[in-house]
């Protein structure tokens, strides 16, 4: 049995393994690992791929491209959730609070949304 970690995050529930309240994790916790991504199969918040896979719905699936305009998207440090269109023209800076994100994410993106 998974145990299930959760914590409130300027009003949001984050799941997974969290080391911070900017949504940091056991996997991602540099300076710039501040969002969290809100997993299409189960409709929840996580830091990353990872923490989904430890304690997540056991049925991952990626966004669909033509949901690219659903708030997916948790900025950590100021609490802004962005769509994933947003998030993906943001040159790794929450258009919000002008908090950086990490740019090493733009790797992992396949992970989460339909990539073409």
């Amino acid at each position: 049995m998974t145990i299930q970690h959760k914590v409130n995050i300027h009003g949001i529930d984050v799941f997974g393994p969290q080391i911070d309240r900017e949504t940091r994790c056991t996997h991602y916790h540099s300076p710039l690992d501040v969002i969290a991504i809100k997993f299409y199969c189960c409709g929840r918040y996580y830091p990353c791929k990872n923490c989904h896979d430890e304690s997540g719905c056991g049925n991952h699936q990626v966004w669909p491209a033509d949901q690219f305009d659903q708030k997916a998207i948790l900025c950590g440090s100021c609490g802004t959730e962005l769509t994933i269109n947003e998030y993906l023209q943001s040159d790794s800076v929450c258009p919000s609070c002008q908090a950086s994100f990490n740019p090493g994410c733009s790797l992992h993106k396949h992970y989460y949304f339909q990539v073409v």
